[in-house]
């Protein structure tokens, strides 16, 4: 027998966990942080439940009230749990008071909210819908919410990690189940911090009008992700999001990136290219690291941003972009302009709208929830079970500085799910330096991580427990890497068994 599928959009990743133990497993929770994830998932399974966490709300309510309308049309036999907060809005209100669904306020505890689909959980989930052979439409669909197939579906989150390649394969009409951009980015980029949500508030703004945005942040703080969700919330997002790593790119090559060429430009020009303004057609073009172009090069984005126009290497031929510039940067751009590497005019242009990413460790508020998340995701994607996450990982976590921000927090807790064993992750899971609140190296020389990650070691103690983390670090990976034989790591690593077996008892490993 099916277990009854229970859909959970929501922020709070403390409703996805708990919800199945408050039902005793008999219903199958499937965890959303997004419009985009709920569509992508709705296109596989008909879910009998769905707790629409409206806590954080746009600031009318109007689309969170759209996509209840259209989830109860497409589903008429729903169940709708409806979360918002005490002065709830009033287009929510409206559609609780008409139409029958469970509606909460403020906070919620997972047991009370359990009992609004405990009948479920003890009924067989209805069959689902039939596939419909390929290009026959339902007569009856609605385009926003494709018919569900019974394709079986083994890792879920996992196939919805990545919104932006489903999309693609959508018709522009299927791309969004809300036609609205006001509240996408706040929602979509989780953060309690009162300056990043300002910050974010403002951006939503910026990102329905045709304006340049500049990114400021460290390594890891998301601006590639932010710019997709800048993209995703304007009016072009029907149209291509290309992001191009201008630091990647050899110094005689990001002209041709950027503008294209003409066959026999160069040596190795043999044949035409069309560039990224060219490719990204009217959609939006993100250049990240702008502050290693050149000042030849800075010159002709400067010509592109005020009038649309370039010319092609080897062409004397005008083109015109339609793209929408995004540019990034993990370096303040001023001081580039006083060293003279970085033109004034190109400064000012794109400092009319410049939007600063705080980092990690000034947003500590963020962590637990987006380690939560991440927690989540990866339990999906590598087939882990935890069932309990110890306070103590949570306190290791804060005390760190995240030099690489989002992205190094990403990392961390994918690699404590991996070797959690037991199904409680600890402290102890999380790598050696994380544990003892050495800070790892960042790409900005003029981040100060703070005098309270500094050890008061002597420096022979210092470097002999530095060693230690390092060869710790070192044996959990070759451990993983051989699937957990001793036998096959020992020999990876050069080492007899025995030596193996006393090293990991000294570290602690496998415990």
């Amino acid at each position: 027998m099916n277990k009854p599928v229970i859909v959970v959009l929501s922020c709070d990743q403390q409703l996805a966990v708990e919800l199945p133990s408050a039902l005793q497993g008999r219903v199958d929770v499937r965890a959303c942080d997004t419009t985009e994830e709920v569509q992508d998932l709705l296109r596989t399974v008909t879910p009998q439940g769905f707790v629409a966490d409206f806590r954080r709300t746009s600031h009318t309510g109007m689309a969170e009230a759209r996509l209840l309308s259209l989830l109860q049309e497409r589903f008429p036999a729903l169940r709708i749990a409806l979360l918002t907060p005490d002065r709830c809005p009033e287009p929510l209100q409206a559609r609780a008071d008409e139409t029958d669904l469970t509606h909460f306020k403020g906070r919620v505890d997972s047991q009370i909210l359990a009992q609004t689909f405990r009948e479920l959980a003890d009924r067989v989930a209805p069959v689902e819908l039939p596939t419909l052979p390929r290009g026959q439409a339902s007569t009856n669909a609605d385009p926003q919410f494709p018919a569900a197939r019974n394709t079986p579906v083994s890792t879920p989150r996992a196939a919805m990690t990545s919104t932006s390649s489903t999309r693609s394969a959508v018709p522009a009409h299927e791309t969004a189940l809300l036609d609205t951009s006001a509240a996408s980015i706040s929602r979509r980029f989780e953060t309690s911090s009162p300056q990043l949500q300002q910050m974010l508030a403002d951006l939503e703004i910026a990102a329905r009008h045709d304006v340049t945005i500049m990114l400021i942040g460290e390594t890891g703080a998301g601006k590639t992700y932010l710019s997709r969700l800048i993209h995703e919330a304007s009016p072009r997002r029907t149209d291509p999001f290309l992001p191009v790593a201008c630091g990647a790119l050899p110094d005689d090559l990001i002209e041709s990136e950027l503008f294209g060429h003409m066959k026999g430009s160069f040596t190795s020009a043999h044949a035409d290219k069309e560039g990224k303004f060219i490719a990204a057609k009217r959609g939006s073009l993100l250049l990240d690291e702008i502050d290693v172009l050149g000042l030849e090069q800075q010159v002709k984005l400067l010509r592109v941003i005020e009038t649309g126009e370039f010319e092609p290497v080897g062409s004397n031929q005008t083109l015109r972009s339609q793209a929408r510039l995004i540019v990034a940067s993990n370096l303040e751009l001023q001081p580039l302009v006083e060293q003279g590497r970085f033109r004034p005019d190109l400064y000012y242009r794109l400092n009319m709208l410049k939007f600063n990413i705080p980092p990690l460790r000034h947003r500590k508020v963020d962590i637990v929830p987006l380690a939560r998340r991440f927690v989540r995701q990866f339990v999906q994607k590598h087939g882990v079970t935890i069932r309990e996450i110890d306070p103590g990982l949570f306190e290791t976590l804060l005390g760190y500085p995240w030099p690489g921000n989002v992205r190094e927090l990403e990392h961390v807790i994918q690699r404590a799910v991996i070797y959690c064993r037991d199904g409680v992750l600890r402290a102890e899971h999380l790598p050696s330096h994380i544990v003892g609140g050495y800070a790892g190296p960042t790409n900005d020389p003029s981040v100060d991580l703070g005098h309270q990650f500094v050890t008061t070691a002597t420096p022979k103690q210092s470097l002999e427990g530095q060693i230690a983390l390092t060869e710790k670090e070192i044996i959990e990976q070759a451990l993983f890497k051989n699937s957990f034989s001793r036998t096959r790591t020992a020999k990876d690593l050069g080492i007899s068994r025995v030596t193996l077996y006393n090293k990991m008892k000294r570290y602690g490993i496998g415990n």
